[in-house]
């Protein structure tokens, strides 16, 4: 049963990273170009996060929570406890900064908002810095992301799978 949990987060990992590399194709230039590369990286990050919340029901089948399915890693804690390894782990990564788990947390909470408002140049106001604030969506952060969470649950795979 865990396979097919598995399976199911690999698959949305995949895609995930088939977006990615659609978004750093140069097929294209204008701004119909970067209305693509935008749907594309916020595809891949939900596609990301989707895969997060399937990890978490994954785990909860591997303890045999076969109707459960935890929305977090709060409800996982609660339905599992914290003395399991993979909740240990994850518990981890959450207060770790810079560790995906933190990143996908920073990424669902920059694409559950509006956009801030941009600085305008007027005649008075020469100078309009405008510096992206928020977590890095760049092509690579995204991949290293994909890369570190399908090593988490191809790692959870494997530890199950030999029992």
């Amino acid at each position: 049963m865990a396979s097919q949990w598995h399976s199911l987060v690999s698959q949305k990992l995949f895609m995930a990273r088939t977006l990615l590399q659609q978004a750093d194709s140069d097929t294209e230039a204008d701004s119909y170009r970067t209305l693509q590369r935008e749907a594309a990286v916020q595809g891949a990050i939900e596609l990301a996060l989707r895969a997060r919340k399937l990890l978490l029901v994954m785990i909860a089948r591997l303890y045999q929570q076969k109707n459960e399915e935890p929305e977090s890693l709060t409800a996982l804690s609660a339905l599992l406890g914290t003395e399991l390894p993979e909740v240990n782990e994850l518990l981890a990564l959450a207060h770790l900064p810079g560790s995906w788990w933190n990143l996908l947390d920073q990424l669902e909470t920059s694409q559950s908002k509006p956009p801030a408002a941009r600085k305008t140049v007027s005649a008075e106001n020469i100078i309009a810095i405008s510096a992206e604030s928020g977590p890095d969506r760049s092509t690579p952060a995204l991949n290293t992301l994909l890369d570190a969470l399908k090593q988490f649950a191809d790692t959870l795979e494997d530890r199950h799978s030999e029992w």
